[in-house]
């Protein structure tokens, strides 16, 4: 299955303005052949602690955009947004994901980074999510998740790939890239990581988005410009390494 990672930068606090601006991109990835195309974490908005501002409803504009464009172009396709669910008092940090007939998968961040408060802000997610996606088995994971390998091998003799979208600050580009590659190496499994690009929050953003295969060599990788990566995954690649390779039998 080709996958497509938009890795874009975000308008500040603007869902609008990044919709106009993913419109063609997600076209493109599409014509390009792409059945899955991911978005970086908060893929509308930026990774704002302002919550009374940009916090949307299930089914709000951000999610609506999503199905738009799935259904638009056959295709699935998935970012985190912003999300409370009715009754709740804070939002969870949301990775929706369409399939072309609009019928939605959330996975919601297990782990918020306290570091910049995020926990203050947004609650923490319970549970694993892994979706079949044409054959391919994808885990889905935002960001500071990255860090906490256990929560990856728990998922991983279900998983082929796991997508992880990011708005990860460049002054530890360097984690994010390692941590990447060894969530691959270590699960044999593809890692689609996805992060964005410019300035947001007073933050830079350096991109380094990055697809691995099973035995953690890069498919394709980004510099720090806004791009699309375009990727092949196929879930024999990942049962071959593992049969070539059973390091997963031995783990305990």
């Amino acid at each position: 299955m080709k996958i497509a990672a938009i890795q874009s930068d975000i308008v500040w606090e603007q869902p609008e303005a990044n919709f106009a601006a993913l419109r063609p991109q997600i076209a493109a990835a599409a014509a390009a052949g792409a059945r899955l195309v991911v978005l970086p974490e908060m893929y509308a908005c930026g990774f704002s602690m302002d919550t009374s501002r940009i916090c949307e409803p299930p089914g709000g504009p951000s999610t609506q955009f999503l199905v738009e464009q799935a259904r638009a172009h056959g295709v699935w396709i998935c970012g985190s947004l912003p999300e409370r669910a009715p009754g709740r008092e804070r939002p969870h940090n949301t990775l929706v994901l369409s399939s072309p007939a609009g019928e939605l998968t959330r996975y919601r961040k297990i782990h918020p980074f306290t570091f910049a408060r995020e926990h203050e802000h947004y609650d923490a997610g319970d549970r694993f999510v892994t979706v079949e996606i044409e054959g391919l088995r994808c885990t889905l994971f935002v960001c500071y998740d990255l860090r906490f390998a256990d929560e990856f091998w728990a998922t991983a003799t279900r998983t082929d790939a796991y997508i992880v979208v990011a708005n990860w600050p460049k002054k530890r580009r360097l984690h994010w890239s390692t941590l990447a590659r060894a969530r691959a190496i270590e699960n044999q499994a593809y890692v689609v990581a996805v992060n964005r690009v410019g300035v947001g929050g007073g933050l830079e953003y350096s991109g380094d988005s990055v697809v691995h295969d099973p035995w953690g060599e890069t498919l394709v990788s980004a510099a720090g410009q806004p791009t699309t990566l375009l990727a092949e995954l196929d879930p024999a690649v990942v049962a071959d390494a593992r049969a070539k390779f059973p390091v997963l039998a031995d783990r305990r």
